[in-house]
This record gives structure tokens, C-alpha cells and sequence, in this order.
């Protein structure tokens, strides 16, 4: 990319975020939140946008991702514990007076590489407790909510270490450009357009109703069963009040829940998982009743573990995906190491709370309720990639029957 050209892109890249993603109503406030300070040029377009477009009050709580490496490096050791509420209360008070809801971040997959993982759990842990409000209102869909990642000086170095900083940086603009379609001509048009036609493709998975959908290929052989009333979605969201929005930008997926305690068989995955600042490698999970029995790593174990562990149902499932292999964000046959890249780029299965919207009445039942339906409930919500071009997708109908999904990683129906 011609580095000369990126106040365009960042232009047409918050012209994106602010009228297709976030679809910002006129006079409605929007909260962002912000990881890194090198981002600060898309944060101002997006806000000018924001503007423009009828806003009465954009809001930004600014973060620094190196501020939490000297935490971990310099704090006394039993203060992690510790935690700054008004972060979290500030973004549950906005999404509950309705004020559209945004997080932009391109972080570092390393940040924590060598800090201790008992710190990081705890840390981690104590967020996610603060934290179950804001995403219990955004599994619900109550505002509109979206998240982007642009690059970043030590993300890019990451994928391309052989690369100058420089270049590294331009690199993965390239391919955040293609993922996002910004060299399309007017890339508003063109994601209305397919946000349709994943939208037609969902309402038919719903349609049919499966009981179960199984995955082969690549080290996973796995059966993940599906309550009554699931719901299949993908391209547009909605809130309650109907206005539509992307939660994602890119996104490639349709995607339901599982049932919480109906997932049987071992699942290995395709891609490293970038979590709390330390990369999970080749790892695997064997599942009975739904739940994690055994797991393994080749990198990140302890990681994973700590993941695992986080709570009681962390060991659950709460999404089941289906990307097709021939994306254009697969097709780069390059790594991310971001989960908003790499969970487009495959098939994928997320660790712990499943959204609510994904079951019919799902936002209106009581915790116990949607337990009971075959919901899960948990702090986490932990996407990773399994899905390859050599994976079959089969639904298994109610009647017991068995209908292909994919083939060898791409649609095996047409809409």
C-alpha cells in the first residue's frame, strides 16, 4: 500500500464503520473504546464521521496496551485483583441509555509472552466478572455494537517478522483492505449487498431445523448437537427496536449455538488462538456431553488451561460457525493472528457463553431458562478456527436423516 494514501482509506473505513456497521441514527450517542493510541487517526475519522452523520455526543475512553505490560512487569504481585469499575460502568451506563457501542483494537498477540499465566488468569477473571453486564446487554443486541481491528506497529511485525516495521505495517494494511473491502469502489454498497445474501443463507439453515451438525477433516471427527429453536444468523443484526447493524467488520459467517451439554468427539484446530496477549499453537479439545474432558497444545498449554478454567462452564460451548473455505479472508493464505481476521477466514467453535439471540425467546428467558433450553452461560466468549478445505459439514435432520452442508470446505447448497 502506498502509505501516502491512508487518510483515504482511513476515510472510507470509518464512512463504513459509521453508516453500514454501527448504522448510527441520527441524534443517537455512540461510546467507543479504544486499545491502542497509535489508532488515534481512525478513532478521529470515525468520530468526524460519527458527527456528520447526526451524533449529539460521541464519547471515547482511550486505553494503551503498554500501560498493562508494566502492570504485569512492576505491580506488586497480589494486586490483580485490583480493578478500575468505572471503565465497565461507564460503557454499560451508555449502551443502557442506548448509545451505540464500539471497540477499536488491533493488540499485540504477544503482550504477554513470558508473564506469569496465574496473573493473567486472575486479571483476566476479575475483568470478565466486571465486564458480564456490557456483554450481557450486547448478547441481547440492545444497542447497536461493532467491533474493528486495524493494524498496529507490533501486531503487523508479528505476521510479517522477516518484514521492516514499515513495510510489516503496510502489508497488513493490504490484507485488512482486501478482508474489509475497501478497494472496492463504494464499499457501503457492496457489504449491503452480501450482508443479504448471508442473511438468505441463514434464514435457510434455520429453516431446516437440524438436530445436529457433524464436522470431519484435518484432526476433527466431532458431533455438535443443537437445542429446539435455535437460530441460525448472519450478515445483518438487529436491535430490538429493529435497527440493523454489523456487530464485525469483516465478517464472513453464519452462526448458531450449541447445545450446551450435546457436543461429542475432538475438534484440533487450524489456526493459533491470539488470547490475553499469549498465542495458543496446535492444539486440540475432546468433548463428551458437551463438556472439555481432555485438551493439549503444542504451544500455550498453560494458556489454555487457564482459559478453560476461567469458570465453571468455560469448558462449554456457546457458538458454532460456518465460513467457506474459498473467503477472500481464507483465500490471503495468511495468519492474522487476530481472532476478527482468522474467525472469517474458517469454520470455527467459541468456548463458553453462547448469545441469547441465537434461541428463539432467547432474550426474554431467565439465566435458568436458557440453561435449561440448552443455552450456555459463562464470563467468556473464546472464538478458535478449525475449519480447513478438506472439511465435511453434515446436518442431521430431526427424522435422522443426513443432508450435506459443505464439501471439502465450501457450500454444498445453493441459495
Amino acid at each position: 500500500m502506498n502509505i501516502q494514501n491512508l487518510d483515504q482509506i482511513l476515510e472510507k473505513y470509518a464512512g463504513l464503520i459509521v453508516k453500514v456497521g454501527l448504522n448510527l441514527q441520527p441524534g443517537q450517542r455512540l461510546f467507543i473504546w479504544v486499545d491502542q493510541l497509535e489508532i488515534a487517526p481512525l478513532v478521529r475519522q470515525v468520530v468526524k464521521k460519527a458527527y456528520q452523520g447526526g451524533s449529539s455526543l460521541v464519547s471515547v475512553l482511550w486505553n494503551d496496551e503498554e500501560l498493562t505490560k508494566i502492570r504485569f512487569t512492576h505491580a506488586p504481585r497480589d494486586s490483580f485483583e485490583e480493578f478500575a469499575s468505572w471503565q465497565t460502568d461507564a460503557r454499560i451506563n451508555c449502551i443502557r441509555q442506548g448509545d451505540a457501542h464500539m471497540r477499536i483494537g488491533g493488540g499485540d498477540p504477544d503482550l504477554l509472552k513470558g508473564q506469569n499465566p496465574e496473573l493473567i488468569k486472575t486479571a483476566t477473571k476479575i475483568y470478565a466478572q466486571h465486564a458480564k453486564p456490557v456483554y450481557e446487554e450486547i448478547g441481547k443486541n440492545t444497542v447497536q455494537w461493532l467491533m474493528v481491528c486495524p493494524p498496529t506497529k507490533a501486531w503487523a511485525s508479528l505476521v510479517f517478522p522477516k518484514l521492516s516495521q514499515e513495510e510489516a505495517v503496510n502489508n497488513l494494511w493490504e490484507a485488512v483492505i482486501q478482508a474489509c473491502r475497501l478497494n472496492e469502489p463504494a464499499p457501503e454498497v457492496f457489504w449491503k449487498e452480501y450482508l443479504d445474501v448471508l442473511e438468505i443463507r441463514s434464514k435457510y439453515l434455520t429453516r431446516r431445523s437440524y438436530k445436529t451438525i457433524t464436522f470431519k477433516g484435518r484432526g476433527t471427527d466431532l458431533r455438535v448437537g443443537l437445542p429446539e429453536g435455535h437460530i441460525w444468523l448472519g450478515g445483518w443484526d438487529k436491535t430490538p427496536s429493529g435497527v440493523k447493524f454489523i456487530a464485525n467488520i469483516p465478517t464472513e459467517e453464519v452462526f448458531t449455538l450449541p447445545h450446551r451439554d450435546k457436543v461429542e468427539g475432538t475438534v484440533r484446530a487450524t489456526k493459533p488462538l491470539s488470547y490475553e496477549g499469549n498465542l495458543i499453537e496446535n492444539f486440540q479439545l475432546t468433548f463428551s456431553k458437551g463438556k472439555v474432558i481432555d485438551f493439549s497444545a503444542e504451544k500455550g498449554e498453560d494458556t489454555l488451561r487457564n482459559l478453560l478454567e476461567t469458570d465453571p462452564t468455560a469448558r462449554l460451548l456457546g457458538e458454532v460457525a460456518l465460513v467457506p473455505h474459498g473467503s477472500p479472508i481464507s483465500q490471503q493464505n495468511l495468519v492474522f493472528l487476530n481472532t476478527l481476521y482468522d474467525e472469517n477466514a474458517s469454520n470455527h467453535l467459541a468456548l463458553g457463553n453462547a448469545y441469547r439471540f441465537n434461541l428463539e425467546r432467547g432474550t426474554e428467558m431467565s439465566e435458568s431458562e436458557f440453561t435449561q433450553a440448552g443455552g450456555n452461560e459463562s464470563l467468556i466468549h473464546v472464538d478458535f478456527m478449525f475449519g480447513s478445505g478438506e472439511m465435511n459439514v453434515d446436518g442431521i435432520l430431526p427424522n435422522g436423516n443426513a443432508e450435506p452442508i459443505m464439501r471439502a470446505g465450501e457450500w454444498a447448497f445453493d441459495v
